[in-house]
């Protein structure tokens, strides 16, 4: 999709990946046909990175890679 991670790798989480929106694209717009057409969330960035990342969490059963690969299929569809 050509999305980059906002962390370097040697300061990447399990948990918790950080994207960059990319130039041009709406984040909330985003976020928001996710909740509409896919039921699922993603969250913005906070403080300084407000608008500038998008926060992915990988916890539970959201990191079952089935579920990974549906959300990336989802998230595709709206860019």
């Amino acid at each position: 999709m050509g999305l980059e991670c906002h962390a370097p790798r040697e300061y990447r989480l399990h948990t918790l990946t950080t994207v960059r929106i990319p130039d041009g694209v709406d984040g909330k717009a985003v976020t928001a046909r996710l909740v509409d057409e896919h039921n699922m969330e993603l969250g913005g960035g906070l403080g300084d990175l407000a608008g500038q990342v998008w926060r992915v969490g990988l916890m539970g059963y959201n990191a079952r890679k089935e579920n990974v690969d549906t959300f990336l299929a989802a998230l595709k569809s709206v860019l």
